[in-house]
């Protein structure tokens, strides 16, 4: 018997010094909802009708059509005609001071000047209804009579002299000749080859500089240099036929 009531107390204080176990349906919103059933179901029993919440309606929304916003639009149009004008002014008071010249004002008693269609230097010869107006077609034949007598062919002359040069004139000598490029006149050593020629005629700027240099130490007879190893009398890539096109007047 002792044992009994001495296990029953040990229980008794376990159970006190446990924690309680909380309500897992506790604060989810399941309270308001049984709470709401025991009352429904109390209501039965008595014979009185469950209370019922009153959810009040919803607003009406207007269906009146709004009038134009009249005002606004005209100011916003009025404000930005504003803008354009004060742009103008602005612009064109730029160009009146970048030109060094006064704004034209023009009035009845200032009228602007006439725009001369025909000024001087611009020709319109081509345009047949312009020439029409301006002269006959008896006029215009006389004028082109004119310009043709007075039309002077120039004949060519002599070629002149470069004043202060002593050396060679490769004009004249590319007139004196009558041979091609790459046509061979002259014997060349057999020591003469294509690319010893190259080499050194990338010592001269230009083909005429090294032609001159080529007629002045002995050439065309005469390849001292190493410009001509095809002995054809031109060095390097020196050809004469511009110069024979001018007096040909091809």
């Amino acid at each position: 018997m002792r044992f009994l009531v001495a296990s029953f107390f040990a229980l008794s204080a376990v159970a006190a010094c446990s924690p309680s176990i909380p309500d897992s349906a506790a604060g989810v919103g399941f309270d308001n909802v049984d709470g709401n059933r025991r009352a429904a179901v109390d209501a039965r029993l008595e014979g009185r009708a469950p209370s019922t919440a009153v959810i009040p309606p919803a607003a009406s929304v207007s269906t009146s059509t709004l009038g134009p916003q009249g005002s606004f639009t005209s100011a916003a149009a009025t404000a930005s005609a504003a803008d354009d004008s004060l742009e103008a002014d602005a612009m064109a008071a730029l160009r009146a001071a970048n030109s060094g010249e006064e704004p034209l004002q023009a009035s009845p008693s200032n009228p602007p000047p006439q725009v001369v269609s025909n000024s001087v230097g611009i020709s319109n010869e081509n345009d047949f209804n312009a020439v029409s107006d301006e002269r006959s077609i008896q006029a215009d034949a006389a004028l082109r009579a004119q310009n043709q007598a007075a039309y002077q062919v120039i004949q060519p002359t002599a070629l002149p002299t470069r004043e202060g040069a002593t050396g060679p004139n490769i004009v004249d000598y590319a007139l004196r000749t009558t041979n091609v490029v790459g046509q061979s006149l002259y014997r060349r050593s057999t020591f003469a080859s294509k690319a010893k020629e190259e080499r050194n005629c990338a010592a001269y700027a230009s083909p005429d500089l090294a032609q001159e240099a080529f007629l002045a130490s002995g050439g065309p007879e005469k390849d001292r240099e190493g410009l001509d190893s095809d002995g054809d009398g031109f060095a390097c890539t020196w050809n004469p036929a511009p110069f024979r096109a001018v007096r040909s007047g091809n």
